[in-house]
This record gives C-alpha cells, sequence and structure tokens, in this order.
C-alpha cells in the first residue's frame, strides 16, 4: 500500500478498465491502482479478448466480466449501467497512464467540486515524447480545434482515455458510441450539458514491448470525425444546417449568377440544365434553414427535459450519501455500544 494513502469508504470509487488483449499489462494496471487507491473496486470488463485477460485480472483481484458486444464504447455503456460508485475512474489496461496521478482525477469529484476530470497527456509534453504512431497527435489537435470552434471550451487534451465522472453526470450520460470514438463523445456531451469540467495533467508512458494498439490511425480517425460530425448536428442543429444551407446558397449563386447575367445581355436562357440546378441549390438552402429551426426547437425541449432528468439524479446522488452518513453513524455507535473497553 502507498506510504499515507488513506482507504476509500466502499463504494466511493469504481476503477473501470475495459480490456481487449491485455494480458501482457493489465496484472500490473490493477496493482498498481489497488496500492494507490485502497478500498477502490477494481472492474475489468473483457471485451472478447483471445489470451488470458480475463484470468490474469481475476489473479490479480479485480472483480471480472465478459462484454460480449466488441468495442469500448460498449463495454463502457455495460459498466456504467452495472456498477454503482460515487466517482468512477476511466483507464486503460494498456499500462500507458500512471495509476499515481489518480488521487488527482477523483479527488475534484468526491470533493463535489467537478463532474468530469480529464487526464490531461499533451500539456507536459510526455505524449509527444512516448507516441511513436504517425498522425495520433495530429489528428487529436484537429479534434480539439473543431470542439473549440463548435463549443466554444479548449480541451488540452481529447483523446485521452484516462477520466473520472461523478455519479450524476454517469446516470446522465447517454453512451452512443461503440468504439473508441467514446473520448470524443465523453468530451462532447460534457461541454454541450455545461458539466462542471477540470482538466489535470498527467504523465504519458507508451505501451510496453509486447502490447499491442487496437487503435487505427486513419479508420478510427474517421469514426472520429463523423462522430462530431453527428453529435453537431444531434446537439446544435441550426448552426449544422445553417452552414450546409450556406453551401448550397453558395452553389446557387456560383450556378445561377452566370445564367442571369446572360439572360439580361439576351433576353434568353439557353442554359436549362444549369438553371434548374442552380434553382433546386436554392430550394434545398431554404428546406436546411427550416429543418434546422424545427430541430433546434426540439433539442431545446429535449435539454429542458434532461436537465430535470439530471435535477433527479442529483437529488438520488444526495439522498444516497446522506443514508450512507446515516449507516455509517450508526454502525459507529453500534460498535461502541458492542465494546465492553477496558477491563
Amino acid at each position: 500500500m502507498k506510504k499515507n494513502a488513506r482507504p476509500l469508504p466502499p463504494g466511493s470509487v469504481a476503477v473501470l478498465i475495459p480490456c481487449y488483449n491485455e494480458e501482457v499489462t493489465i496484472g500490473k494496471v490493477i496493482d498498481d491502482f489497488r496500492r494507490v487507491l485502497p478500498g477502490a473496486e477494481v472492474w475489468v470488463y473483457d471485451n472478447n479478448s483471445s489470451d488470458n485477460t480475463a484470468a490474469v485480472a481475476r489473479k490479480h483481484g479485480a472483480h471480472v466480466r465478459r462484454e460480449p458486444r466488441q468495442g469500448k464504447g460498449n463495454a463502457v455503456r455495460q459498466m456504467l449501467r452495472d456498477i454503482d460508485a460515487d466517482c468512477y475512474l476511466m483507464v486503460d489496461g494498456d499500462d500507458t497512464y500512471p495509476a499515481e496521478a489518480a488521487p488527482r482525477l477523483v479527488r475534484p469529484i468526491l470533493a463535489g467540486h467537478a463532474d468530469h476530470v480529464v487526464g490531461d497527456r499533451l500539456s507536459n509534453g510526455t505524449y509527444g515524447e512516448e507516441n511513436k504512431r504517425q498522425f495520433h497527435g495530429f489528428g487529436n489537435g484537429l479534434v480539439r480545434w473543431l470542439i473549440r470552434v463548435l463549443y466554444g471550451f479548449d480541451y488540452h487534451d481529447v483523446m485521452t482515455g484516462y477520466r473520472a465522472m461523478s455519479r450524476p453526470f454517469a446516470r446522465t450520460y447517454p453512451v452512443l458510441s461503440p468504439g473508441f470514438e467514446l473520448e470524443t463523445e465523453l468530451s462532447i456531451h460534457a461541454v454541450d450539458k455545461r458539466w462542471r469540467i477540470e482538466q489535470v495533467e498527467v504523465d504519458y508512458r507508451d505501451r510496453p514491448e509486447g502490447s499491442e494498439s487496437k487503435l487505427n490511425t486513419f479508420s478510427d480517425g474517421m469514426k472520429v470525425l463523423r462522430m462530431i460530425a453527428s453529435l453537431f448536428k444531434d446537439y446544435r442543429p441550426l448552426p449544422f444546417f445553417l452552414l450546409l444551407a450556406i453551401i448550397c446558397l453558395v452553389l446557387c449563386l456560383v450556378l445561377g449568377l452566370p445564367v442571369v447575367a446572360e439572360f439580361r445581355h439576351t433576353g434568353l436562357v439557353q442554359r436549362f440544365p444549369t438553371a434548374f440546378l442552380a434553382m433546386g441549390f436554392g430550394i434545398l438552402a431554404a428546406l436546411f434553414v427550416a429543418v434546422g429551426l424545427v430541430l433546434d426547437t426540439e433539442v431545446k425541449a429535449s435539454r429542458r427535459a434532461w436537465e430535470l432528468e439530471c435535477g433527479r439524479a442529483f437529488e438520488e446522488d444526495r439522498y444516497k450519501r446522506a443514508e450512507s452518513r446515516r449507516l455509517g453513524i450508526r454502525a459507529d455507535k453500534g460498535r461502541q455500544e458492542d465494546d465492553p473497553g477496558p477491563q
């Protein structure tokens, strides 16, 4: 046990480790987090591993379950449904994130100062030094820039897998992504719903020898970009469809203005296909504006309903905390009454 590390109250922190073929590293990861966060429950969800990941995890004292639906997002979705805790600490099983940073991630959650804490690998430069895979940093920077433009929040690291979440955040977070787009979805959900976000610098180390990354730079990068476009459409439909309307309007003008100029000079419309195509783009632009206005109204109504649901989740959380304190006081009194004292 780490020196000066105090045991956590039962059920306060759950360490979530979704795993796929991490036999080489999972034992060390479990041991490190049990040492740094004594009292925390460590959960490993084996996502159809073909090696001995599950057996090694059980040997090192983790709660192990199998998630048959392939993909990190599917594993985390089931974890948040199954596990009850005050704070959820999500980490990869590849031993790239230091367990020593865990107290700094969970502390704002347990203190009630934050709802989502992001482990930032980029600000201190360790990710750039350790990660040898090309384009990963570029993809992270591109997604950060898109989120800053679309949502006005400056994430230091969007794709980090080292995060902490409060119970209300986890209970009201709809996991839509089946795979590695999960981190982007988490980041956008947190900023769109105006949760309290903190960013904590953490060190990063590359995978040890014998451990292989499951990420594919280009295919997973395209999935992330599609996820951003989908979430932008769902969360901010009016700007999304206004952007499409502007594109259609520009095409309408590019195609239509020469036809209009020709008509003014000759009095004839000789390029009917171009004129009809320009007209089609103009009608499409108007339709996009109308669709954006209707969906924006629906999203605002959905947001009001979500706020009410979130309020109920906070009330449930407060009740559970109060009940836990009451039961703890009762248990302490019972132990004092049963203790006969020094003879």
